[in-house]
């Protein structure tokens, strides 16, 4: 069967369905003849069919082309029939594709592919194009049919989501935040390489899954708002101290991410994925620059605090020390009362003596007078482990000058204590200090101090441990006194630094005491409550 179509050329173009293809159709139940289909029917679908379709000759000189050919091309009928399909040709498509094309059509299979061809008015564009052999009844390829739509649209579309993935890609990549996201099942989806170098750093064995549960539990109900996708955080700050002397100061972003569904099924009914986007900045060098700036103002505030307890420690030296001679002239004029006594003699010495009390009495009131008061503090949230890096950063001097070596053992995750900051950095800097200065002794070789922060039942613990001579067990209550002493020293007494701390430590309902198992020097331990009792 075939059907002729006139042309402007006024020749005429046979397109035939041979034998075959009538069977097939015949087999596939669509009826053919004067009771089926027929051949117009067949014409029709493709002179209208929207893709490009030609027909050549095997010179690929073509001998028909519908109308899509020509709002594709640009090139009237009249314009390309007995043309070479070539005229096409952008003649920048690679030789290499049409060796391919023509050995494919060598062995009688279909190609697929992509050239780049040229409309009328000079214009290129990507053609899509499937060509297969026309194959007769003997088996001999006797056309070429050709079908062609503009894929330039589609190929930019392509390109343009491939370029925007490579750049999204290389920033995210490039950027020193540390980025990872993480699937409803909490399974990580992707990470930057910053996330998974920061991992191998702070995780263990370099887990990426355990990291992240090591940020979620520094985050805590950040974290889990976030799971619930309830709220999203900003320069959320944490820090994670592996006692190395450095501790590792990060600022956390973290949000949800919805991302539709790419299956099939959903494409009338939209399946959202839920994801969990976290961003993590290092800001360790922005935070130890501010922390040598506060260290620097520190030490001015110790300074003043170390000169008002050191006045406070004469003053109470001094009313100590004048405190037992007046007793004495107390109790002498008592008894001189007693004696109820009429001599002359007795009663100068009694008015002496009552004189000698009343002089006493008020250089006892000046000198209390004269006592600075101790610096007013509210409480507040106080972290010991900040507190106790600051006093080893301003006694860093002191230790390097004696050969001490700190072994520094913080706890990953220490709760705050709610106490006044300026008198809890005091206690430790006295502690620090005592160690340090009970290891400064010739005979001591060993010079280790070392420091380890817990939680234990709702209580933090802080232990204080030195190689120095120790502390006998007779003196390890004795030593909280008030000007005592476990040393000689000239005037007596060394001053009020273990009482100050056992006064600090009552104030915040806390214990202290030295531990009496510990045999390789001294171990002071604190034990201060988290809670506030009532």
């Amino acid at each position: 069967m075939s059907k002729s179509k006139p042309t402007d050329a006024g020749t005429r173009v046979s397109v035939a369905i041979d034998a075959g293809q009538g069977a097939a159709l015949a087999h596939a139940g669509l009826p053919l003849g004067d009771e089926g289909l027929s051949p117009e029917v067949f014409f029709q679908a493709v002179e209208h069919c929207p893709v490009a379709v030609s027909i050549t000759d095997l010179k690929a000189n073509i001998l028909y082309a519908n109308r899509a050919f020509t709002q594709v091309t640009g090139y009237p009928e009249d314009e390309v029939v007995g043309k070479n399909e070539s005229i096409l040709s952008n003649h920048t498509t690679p030789r290499l594709v049409y060796q391919a094309l023509w050995g494919r059509l060598a062995q009688q299979r279909p190609w697929t592919g992509m050239l780049v061809n040229r409309r009328r008015d000079g214009s290129m564009y990507l053609a899509e194009l499937t060509v297969a052999p026309v194959i007769d009844e003997g088996g001999k390829t006797v056309y070429y049919l050709g079908m062609h739509r503009d894929g330039t649209e589609v190929h930019e579309l392509q390109q343009r989501v491939l370029n925007q993935k490579l750049m999204i890609e290389s920033v995210v990549n490039s950027v020193p935040a540390a980025m990872v996201l993480i699937d409803a099942n909490g399974d990580i989806e992707l990470s930057n390489p910053s996330f998974d170098a920061m991992a191998g750093d702070l995780a263990p064995g370099g887990d990426r899954a355990a990291f992240v549960e090591v940020l979620a539990g520094q985050l805590e109900g950040d974290f889990e708002l976030l799971q619930k996708r309830q709220r999203r955080f900003n320069s959320r700050e944490i820090t994670l101290d592996r006692g190395d002397g450095s501790p590792r100061r990060f600022s956390c972003f973290g949000t949800t991410i919805d991302i539709s569904g790419e299956s099939p099924d959903g494409f009338f009914e939209r399946e959202v994925g839920h994801y969990l986007l976290l961003m993590i900045t290092d800001i360790s060098e922005l935070r130890r620059h501010q922390e040598e700036m506060q260290v620097n103002t520190l030490k001015a505030l110790m300074a003043e605090e170390d000169l008002v307890q050191g006045m406070r420690e004469t003053v109470n030296g001094a009313i100590h020390q004048l405190q037992g001679p007046v007793n004495l002239i107390d109790a002498a004029v008592k008894t001189l009362k007693r004696r109820a006594g009429n001599e002359e003699e007795d009663a100068l010495v009694l008015a002496a003596a009552e004189e000698a009390l009343t002089a006493g009495r008020q250089a006892l009131d000046n000198l209390m007078d004269t006592l600075p008061p101790p610096l007013e503090e509210s409480k507040q949230p106080v972290n010991i482990n900040q507190s106790i890096r600051e006093v080893l950063a301003l006694s860093t001097d002191q230790m390097l000058a004696h050969g001490v070596i700190i072994s520094w053992q913080p706890s990953l995750h220490l709760p705050a204590v709610i106490g006044q900051e300026r008198r809890l950095r005091s206690l430790f800097k006295q502690l620090v200090q005592n160690a340090i200065e009970a290891m400064s002794d010739r005979g001591v070789k060993t010079r280790d101090l070392t420091i380890v922060t817990r939680e234990q039942r709702e209580i933090l613990e802080v232990e204080i441990s030195d190689t120095g001579p120790g502390i006998p067990a007779d003196q390890r209550v004795k030593v909280f006194q008030p000007f005592y002493s476990s040393k000689k020293t000239r005037n007596g007494f060394r001053g009020m630094g273990l009482p100050m701390v056992q006064e600090i430590v009552a104030d915040h309902a806390g214990t202290v005491y030295i531990d009496p198992d510990y045999a390789d020097g001294c171990r002071v331990i604190v034990q201060l409550p988290l809670a506030i009792p009532e």
